[in-house]
């Protein structure tokens, strides 16, 4: 009976702990304006951006990972969108990985009020099925315009 009643309260907690995580994301998101940050943490006008945050140390997959990103970003003729390949060790990007939140391997979207996580999707199929991948980095931008 313990253990069931520490179970809940240990799954109630966690709960409580990740809604507080989602709504300040909520909130930071809804608080951008239609500026993104570029690697150098200066300003560049745009309305959609993708960032892939990496640690300095990466596999093959997180290697396909950001050069599939950058392909299907690259070749994107709607619109330009920027793709801002970010070392999360590296000091000088600190403001940006707090910003969105990362700790390791991300592939955001960022657009106008709204941001998209495409990291499941991206490790999924970069290697395997990489015109997957760029077809939903193109929806997601779509979405966002």
């Amino acid at each position: 009976m313990k253990k069931t009643i520490i179970t809940l309260i240990v799954i109630f907690i966690a709960t409580c702990y990740a809604q507080a995580q989602c709504c300040n994301k909520a909130e930071e998101t809804k608080a951008e304006n239609k500026t993104c940050c570029s690697s150098d943490s200066s300003q560049v006008k745009t309305t959609i951006a993708a960032y892939y945050f990496h640690t300095s140390r990466r596999c093959e997959t997180c290697k396909a990972v950001e050069a599939v990103s950058k392909e299907a970003t690259e070749e994107y003729s709607k619109v330009k969108v920027p793709f801002l390949s970010i070392d999360v060790e590296d000091e000088s990007q600190q403001a940006l990985v707090e910003k969105y939140q990362v700790s390791g391997q991300t592939l955001l979207i960022v657009g106008p009020g709204k941001t998209v996580d495409l990291t499941t999707d991206a490790f999924m199929n970069a290697r395997t099925n990489p015109d997957k991948l760029k077809a939903k980095i193109k929806d997601t931008i779509d979405t966002m315009r």
